[in-house]
């Protein structure tokens, strides 16, 4: 320990208040569009407390809280669900908490800015690690929190360490802010020339129905309970962003019987999810490339296959990555954003066609961007990585003495 601090628990520096939890607890029936302030985790963010989607109470409601009611600077702490997740509720005089929150009142012995500081450093992470409780649904007691060690310099010290930790994440935050914006450019370039790509289009191309260019077939329906062939899955969640089947990665599964005539994946193959829980996954699609095993796909993927000596299945998966044919293909029926899609409506999805060897050049292009745009979007993500490590680097510093403070 440093000299001149002192090892404390959050408990002996800070004042702890659990929100109400008795039957004044406002529930949803009685919340409002205005009002007093309710806070729940969703509203914790870096930047404090935000209010975009803010819950309310009526203010008698209010009133008859014994507790669990927000003062200037208090610093709120969600107990379980996202736990570790807080904030500052900075300037808010007025507020309350839901079941899941804690307030954390520091006293005059610690500054705000100093416990908003070890909340996000590796030694709070492990003392979360030390005290939480449950696996499916970690949680954490208030009175666990309480026991959280901290090291405590003297006031001056705080000061000096608040201040140069200030600096340091608003150049941190300033440069992430800037890498982000790279990132999203990044990726909007691709976006933007495929749009261009298959909406300009040049002479001889040709619209044609999917459907007259490919046949579809759903996949496999199977449960915990099947007893049959095992062999590597294809299902929805190996999607994402991927260009290409992670054939390598996939998990294997039990189907009933022997895999049908039919239902094995061959070489330049397109999948597409049909349905799922997630709207954001549903049309996504991915290319089968070199397959050295009988591999399979779930009943939530329609498999699309083409003529290979008419269609060139790249072309067509670069097509169909394009936003704008997701939107077609997503969007109309029963909705804005329908959750699911099906055979029809891929067949009646109009896909632009020039001559095969243009189709080929067309493809070859745009792996070109794809791949120079991916090494970009790498290289914006590892000086994310590295301004994340840079923050944790500092915060060691700060709460094991290393950090220069004169």
């Amino acid at each position: 320990m440093t000299k001149g601090w002192k090892a404390k628990t959050l408990g002996e520096i800070c004042l702890f208040e659990n929100g109400d939890r008795g039957e004044n607890y406002p529930s949803k029936s009685v919340q409002t569009t205005s009002g007093v302030p309710f806070i729940n985790a969703g509203h914790l963010s870096e930047s404090g407390i935000d209010f975009s989607e803010m819950n309310y109470i009526p203010r008698e409601r209010f009133k008859l809280l014994g507790n669990g009611k927000i003062q200037k600077d208090d610093i709120l702490f969600c107990l379980r669900g996202s736990l570790g997740k807080f904030a500052s509720v900075g300037s808010l005089t007025e507020g309350a908490i839901a079941s899941s929150l804690v307030i954390i009142r520091p006293g005059g012995a610690i500054l705000n800015k100093f416990v908003l500081a070890y909340l996000q450093s590796d030694l709070c992470a492990e003392m979360i690690g030390k005290f939480r409780n449950g696996a499916a649904q970690p949680n954490l007691a208030a009175a666990s929190l309480k026991k959280f060690s901290i090291p405590v310099p003297p006031l001056p010290d705080q000061r000096r360490i608040v201040g140069i930790l200030d600096e340091a994440f608003s150049s941190i935050a300033t440069a992430k802010a800037n890498t982000e914006k790279n990132l999203q450019n990044a990726r909007a370039i691709f976006e933007s020339h495929l749009q261009s790509v298959f909406s300009q289009r040049g002479s001889g191309w040709v619209a044609k129905p999917l459907g007259d260019i490919a046949e579809f077939k759903n996949g496999l329906n199977y449960s915990k309970n099947s007893s049959g062939q095992t062999l590597p899955m294809v299902g929805v969640s190996d999607f994402q962003d991927n260009y290409f089947v992670p054939l390598s990665k996939l998990e294997s599964a039990t189907i009933d019987g022997k895999l049908a005539k039919g239902y094995a994946l061959k070489q330049n193959d397109i999948l597409t999810v049909r349905s799922n829980g997630s709207k954001h996954l549903v049309g996504r699609c991915m290319l089968v490339g070199d397959v050295d095993e009988v591999v399979s796909y779930s009943g939530f993927i329609i498999r699309i296959r083409f003529d290979t000596s008419k269609v060139f299945p790249k072309f067509v998966l670069h097509f169909m990555k394009c936003q704008a044919t997701r939107d077609t293909l997503t969007r109309g029926g029963g909705g804005t954003n329908i959750t699911n899609i099906n055979q029809e409506k891929l067949s009646s999805l109009l896909v632009p066609l020039p001559a095969y060897e243009t189709q080929t050049e067309v493809a070859a292009a745009l792996d070109a961007l794809h791949e120079e745009c991916q090494r970009l979007i790498s290289l914006h993500r590892r000086k994310l990585g590295e301004l994340d490590a840079l923050k944790k680097s500092l915060l060691h510093d700060a709460f094991t003495g290393q950090l220069k403070v004169t």
